[in-house]
């Protein structure tokens, strides 16, 4: 076991040193790479996902979470086999996309809200990408084929129901373990009993709102160097023609999968620009959106690594949301667009290069809007659920 601790610690010091080095030889490359990261960052994500941190943050510290969540356990008992807590994660990144639901989930573990089983069955089915990237950047800026939306909407979604479905039966025996007896790690608040202020709620979820942007913005930033390095290494370029030969593939198919295996957009986009039939690229974005690349998983797994939760449950359920996703895109293809004329075209999302500070002020007050508007669902979902439950257990 200490052998092969040690040998992938070397691995990691290997691709370490291979990185500085190809940065130190091409510094521009790292440079305007890093530096598109950074503007997809400000421009896109923190405008976006800001006010959903501070919101959701808000929400499960003054305990509104986990009292109009309780009220949706008929629903997620007998579908996820979890308290109806995790029905607000779920919702939260339906709507909003990556990594809301894995940030959201781990809260709820480091507030002891969720024991640990039911926060290892939530972390596999609570991260999913949202309508807006999906429609927008892919089917919009990417393909071009916006009456496409059904063919990439539903397959993911139904992937993602299917892994919550299978998690059900993860660790049945555990089920009668209470919450108090599960331990919580960054939460140390949890035995103080004393009544929080409303200043402390607030200053505490923009706290915790603005390390998690940050530390997004800092991955986001870090793989977008490692991408333009990889795919610009030579050593990277033989590797994928050595695979080409194997498989009898296009190199420009491989590239883009490879690229997609690291980042969701820019994968996406590579493969949105092949010359292959159209329902070809789909199936295989379906995977990269659902597959989240490794940019996404590292800042889920950032956040996963300050609970409890097993690391390997979300990256098993990750891959297979993207066989899921694909597959239920095909069966799809079949049922509702197999004699449809879908024609090969794709444009490339255009990227803005400048800091846009007016478009910056619009995304921040429609992502405020949108994230409260979800919580409002959330609740009278909540109340909704929990009135036809009583009207059936009163007739």
């Amino acid at each position: 076991m200490n052998r092969k601790k040690y040998n992938k610690i070397n691995l990691f010091y290997i691709l370490i040193l291979f990185l500085m080095i190809s940065i130190i030889k091409d510094p521009v490359l790292s440079i305007d790479s890093a530096r598109s990261g950074l503007n997809i960052w400000f421009n896109t994500l923190l405008p976006s996902l800001l006010p959903f941190f501070i919101l959701s943050e808000l929400l499960i510290l003054s305990g509104f979470v986990k009292r109009f969540g309780s009220f949706l356990k008929p629903i997620m008992k007998p579908l996820f086999n979890v308290s109806g807590e995790g029905s607000f994660p779920l919702i939260m990144s339906m709507v909003s996309g990556y990594p809301i639901g894995s940030k959201l989930t781990c809260s709820l573990r480091n507030k002891n809200i969720v024991t640990k089983v039911e926060a290892n069955r939530l972390i596999g089915f609570t991260s999913t990408s949202g309508p807006l990237f999906m429609l927008g950047a892919v089917l919009v800026g990417m393909l071009n084929s916006p009456h496409l939306k059904l063919l990439i909407i539903i397959p993911h979604y139904l992937g993602i129901i299917t892994i919550g479905i299978l998690l059900r039966f993860y660790n049945p025996k555990k089920n009668r373990y209470k919450r108090s007896d599960s331990i919580t790690y960054t939460e140390k608040t949890n035995s103080d009993k004393s009544p929080k202020t409303l200043g402390y709620l607030i200053s505490q979820s923009v706290k915790d709102g603005m390390n998690s942007i940050i530390l997004i913005g800092g991955f986001i930033i870090i793989y977008s160097v490692i991408i333009e390095v990889l795919l610009n290494s030579k050593l990277i370029d033989l590797f994928i023609l050595n695979i080409s030969k194997v498989l009898n593939l296009d190199i420009s198919i491989l590239k883009s999968i490879f690229a997609g295996i690291f980042e969701i957009s820019i994968g996406s986009q590579k493969i949105a620009m092949l010359n292959i039939n159209i329902f070809y690229k789909i199936c295989l974005i379906n995977f990269v959106i659902a597959w989240g690349g490794f940019s996404l998983q590292s800042q889920a797994l950032s956040f996963i690594s300050q609970t409890d939760i097993s690391s390997k449950i979300f990256i098993i359920s990750k891959f297979l949301h993207g066989i899921f996703s694909s597959f239920y895109t095909y069966i799809f293809y079949l049922i509702a667009y197999r004699n449809i004329s879908i024609p090969s075209i794709s444009f490339p999302t255009i990227i803005r290069k400048e800091y846009d500070f007016n478009n910056w002020i619009s995304t921040i007050l429609s992502s405020t809007k949108l994230s409260i508007g979800i919580c409002i669902f959330f609740l009278l979902l909540s109340l909704f659920v929990h009135l036809i439950f009583i009207n059936k257990k009163e007739a």
